[in-house]
C-alpha cells in the first residue's frame, strides 16, 4: 500500500549521444537490438495493416519524387553538350568560311564535304552528334550560334522536374506523418487502457521510471524513427538502383570505376566504426555512471553535507569524469575520420573518373555533359548506400523500443471482472476475514490463515512489527490483490464479486505517505469528490486544520502545488490528504499512520477531527503508535502474518502479552 501510494516520480528524460556519433555508417554506439525481431516487426507491421493504402502511397510518392531527381543531372549534362556542341559548330563554320575570300563559300560546299576532308583522327575523336551536327551545317547561311531556345526550354523541364520531385515529396511525408502519428495515437490509447488493467504486483516489481520509459520515450522513438525509416529505405533504394542505372547508360568503363572504390570505402568504414565502438560502448557506460552519481548527489545533498562526503563525491565524479572523457575523445575521433576518409576516396574516385573521362572524351565516346553528369552521380553513389545502413540502425532501435511497449501490453492483466457484478445498495460496513491465506509470491505466504471480523460502524485497529502484514490486509481489503485462498466480504458479499472501482469508492483512504499532484490545493482536495463547491472544500480544510495554514499562504486554495509538491511541509501534505478524506465523506475509512508528519498539538486536533470523522463509519487504522489507537473498538495484534491477539486496549494490557511488550516498549529506556 506504501509503495502503490508514493507521487511517482518523473522518468529522467533520455541522454542523447554527446558529440552525435560519426557522421557516416554507424559512427555512434551500436543500435539496440530487439530480442526478437520478426516477431516484434510483425506487430508492427498490425498496428500499419489499416493504413496500408496511405503506406502505398507514400512508397510510390517517393519513388516518384526519387526518380525526378534523378534524372535531372542527365538533363542538366544534356545542356551542357549542347552549348559546347555549339560552340563547336560556330568554331568550324568560322575556321572553314575564313579560307574563302570575303567569306564568300561555293554553294556546293556542304557540312558532309567538309566532314570528308577533315583528318581521320580528328574525325574519331568525334562524337556522333558531333559528327551530324557537322553535317547539317549550312556553310552558305548565318553563322550558327548557341540555341538559348533550347537551353531555356531544358531549364523550363528542370525547373518543372524538381518542382514535381519537391512537391511528391512534401505529398509522402504528410502521409507518412499522418501514419505514424495514427499509429503513435493508437499505442498510446492502448498503453492508457493497459496501465490501468496491469495489477499493483506489476508495478510493485519495477521502478517508475522503467515504466514511465516505455509510455512516453519508447513511443516517442517508434514515432520519430518510423516515420523517418521507411521512406529513407525506399527513397535509398530507389536511389541506388536508378543511378546505378543511368551511369552504366552513360558509361560501363566509369561506372565499373566508381564501383571499385566502394569495397575500398566500405573496408576502411568498416575498420574505423570496429575501433570506435568499444569506445563508444565505454563512453556510454561511463556517461550512464556520471549521470547516476550526480543525481544521487544532488537528491541526497543534504546527507551528503552532514556525513562530510563532499571530497569523497568530488574524488568519484572526477574519476569518472576523466573516464568518460578518455573514452568520449577517442570515440569521437576516431568517428570523426570517417568524414575525411570518405572524402579523400571520393576524390580519388573524381580524379579517375576525369582522366578516364577525358579520354573517352578525346576519344568520341562520350560527351562532355555525360562526363559531369556522371561526377554528380558519383558524388550521390555511396549517400543511399550509407542512408541504408542508417536507416537499418534506425530500425533496429525503432523495433527495440516497439518490443518493449508490445511486452507491456503483453502483460498479465488483473483478473478480469466478473460479468454479473453485485453491489450494495446503503453500505452498512460489516467487513469479514474468513481463513485468508496470502503471498505476493505463491511459495511464500505473508498472510497464513486471518480470520477476523469488523462489526459495522466499529474502529478497528491492525498493529503489529514490521513485516507482520498489516499494509497487506488493506491491500486485499482494496482488491489491490486477490486472496489466494479464503475470503473477504462486506455486508455479506464477497469483494471478488464486486467491481473494483465499485469496491474502492466505498473507502476513503489517508496514508502515512502523502500522494498529491500538480495543481491548486483546492483541486487537491476535490480529488475524491470532484463536483464539490467551493464553500465544502473549505468547511473539510476547517475540519482538517488545514484552513488556517492555507489561507496564510499568497494565493490561498488556489495556490499551485509543483510536481514534487514541496512547496508545502510534509505536515501540511497530511492535512490536505486528510481533508481530502473528509470532503469525500466514504461509509468506511482507512487509515495507515495518518497523524504521523504532525506535530503533536496539531495531531491532537486531527484526533478529535478524525474522531468525529470515523464516528459510525467502519475504520480500519494501521498503526505504530499504539497511543493513539488506545479508543479503538477492536485491536488485532498480528504477528507474521497470523492474529495473535484481540481485543480492546484495555483488555490486551492485562493479558501481559505480545500486545503489552509492543506498548511498554514504546515507554522504555535504553
Amino acid at each position: 500500500m506504501k509503495d502503490a501510494d508514493k507521487t511517482p516520480k518523473p522518468a529522467a528524460a533520455p541522454m542523447g549521444r554527446p558529440g552525435g556519433g560519426g557522421p557516416m555508417m554507424g559512427g555512434g554506439p551500436a543500435p539496440e537490438k530487439p530480442k526478437n525481431f520478426k516477431a516484434t516487426l510483425n506487430t508492427l507491421l498490425d498496428y500499419l495493416k489499416p493504413y496500408r493504402i496511405k503506406l502505398v502511397l507514400v512508397i510510390l510518392f517517393a519513388i516518384a519524387s526519387t526518380i525526378f531527381a534523378i534524372v535531372s543531372p542527365k538533363i542538366l549534362g544534356n545542356v551542357t553538350t549542347k552549348i559546347v556542341e555549339d560552340y563547336q559548330a560556330g568554331q568550324i563554320y568560322d575556321r572553314v568560311t575564313s579560307q574563302f575570300p570575303q567569306g564568300k563559300v561555293p554553294p556546293t560546299l556542304t557540312g558532309k564535304t567538309v566532314l570528308e576532308k577533315l583528318p581521320d583522327n580528328v574525325k574519331k575523336s568525334m562524337t556522333d552528334a558531333q559528327r551530324e551536327d557537322i553535317e547539317e551545317l549550312n556553310f552558305s547561311g548565318p553563322r550558327p550560334g548557341i540555341d538559348y531556345t533550347y537551353i531555356a526550354r531544358i531549364c523550363l523541364i528542370l525547373i518543372g522536374l524538381y518542382l514535381i520531385s519537391a512537391l511528391f515529396n512534401f505529398i509522402q511525408s504528410w502521409l507518412m506523418t499522418d501514419v505514424t502519428q495514427q499509429v503513435t495515437y493508437g499505442l498510446r490509447r492502448d498503453l492508457s487502457t493497459k496501465i490501468n488493467k496491469l495489477p499493483l504486483g506489476y508495478f510493485d516489481k519495477r521502478t517508475y521510471g522503467e515504466v514511465l520509459s516505455r509510455v512516453t520515450n519508447d513511443v516517442d522513438t517508434v514515432s520519430q524513427n518510423l516515420n523517418q525509416s521507411l521512406t529513407q529505405i525506399v527513397s535509398a533504394i530507389t536511389m541506388l538502383i536508378g543511378i546505378l542505372a543511368i551511369m552504366l547508360t552513360i558509361s560501363w568503363q566509369l561506372t565499373l570505376l566508381a564501383l571499385l572504390i566502394l569495397p575500398v570505402s566500405i573496408g576502411l568504414i568498416t575498420f574505423v566504426v570496429k575501433l570506435s565502438q568499444k569506445f563508444f560502448t565505454q563512453q556510454q557506460v561511463q556517461l550512464g555512471e556520471i549521470n547516476g552519481h550526480v543525481e544521487e548527489m544532488f537528491s541526497g545533498h543534504l546527507v551528503m553535507k552532514v556525513f562530510n562526503g563532499q571530497q569523497r563525491s568530488v574524488a568519484k565524479f572526477r574519476k569518472i569524469n576523466d573516464q568518460l572523457f578518455e573514452g568520449a575523445w577517442k570515440s569521437q575521433f576516431l568517428s570523426g575520420l570517417l568524414m575525411p576518409i570518405m572524402a579523400f576516396v571520393t576524390n580519388l574516385g573524381y580524379v579517375g573518373v576525369a582522366v578516364l573521362g577525358g579520354w573517352l572524351a578525346v576519344n568520341g565516346r562520350i560527351s562532355i555533359g555525360d562526363i559531369q553528369a556522371f561526377i554528380q552521380y558519383m558524388n550521390q553513389f555511396t549517400q543511399p548506400i550509407t542512408q541504408v545502413a542508417n536507416a537499418a540502425n534506425v530500425m533496429q532501435s525503432t523495433t527495440a523500443a516497439a518490443e518493449r511497449v508490445f511486452e507491456f501490453l503483453d502483460e498479465k492483466e488483473e483478473i478480469a471482472e466478473i460479468a454479473e457484478s453485485k453491489k450494495l445498495g446503503a453500505v452498512q460496513g460489516e467487513v469479514k476475514f474468513e481463513n485468508v491465506k496470502f503471498g505476493y509470491d505463491k511459495d511464500k505466504m505473508i498472510i497464513k490463515d486471518f480470520t477476523a471480523t469488523a462489526e459495522a460502524g466499529k474502529r478497528i485497529a491492525i498493529v503489529g512489527p514490521t513485516g507482520a502484514g498489516k499494509t497487506t490486509m488493506v491491500n486485499l481489503l482494496m482488491r489491490f490483490y486477490d486472496v489466494n485462498s479464503g475470503s473477504i466480504k462486506i455486508d455479506g458479499v464477497d469483494v471478488r464479486d464486486m467491481k473494483r472501482a465499485e469496491l474502492r469508492r466505498m473507502f476513503g483512504m489517508v496514508l502515512q505517505d502523502t500522494w498529491l499532484f500538480n495543481g491548486t490545493l483546492m483541486e487537491n482536495i476535490a480529488y475524491g469528490k470532484p463536483n464539490a463547491t467551493e464553500k465544502e472544500v473549505r468547511a473539510a480544510a476547517v475540519e482538517a486544520h488545514a484552513d488556517h495554514f492555507i489561507r496564510a499562504l499568497p494565493d490561498g486554495y488556489q495556490t499551485v502545488l509543483n510536481e514534487e509538491a514541496d512547496n508545502i511541509s510534509a505536515g501540511e501534505r497530511q492535512l490536505i490528504t486528510i481533508a481530502r478524506a473528509m470532503l469525500a465523506d466514504p461509509p468506511m475509512l482507512i487509515l495507515d499512520e495518518a497523524t504521523s508528519s504532525v506535530d503533536t498539538r496539531t495531531e491532537t486536533l486531527i484526533q478529535k477531527a478524525m474522531d468525529r470523522l470515523m464516528k459510525g463509519r467502519t475504520s480500519f487504522v494501521i498503526a505504530h503508535r499504539l497511543s493513539t489507537i488506545r479508543n479503538a473498538d477492536l485491536i488485532l495484534v498480528m504477528k507474521d502474518g497470523n492474529i495473535v491477539e484481540h481485543g480492546t486496549h484495555t483488555e490486551l494490557l492485562a493479558k501481559d502479552g505480545f500486545y503489552a511488550n509492543l506498548y511498554n516498549s514504546q515507554f522504555a529506556v535504553a
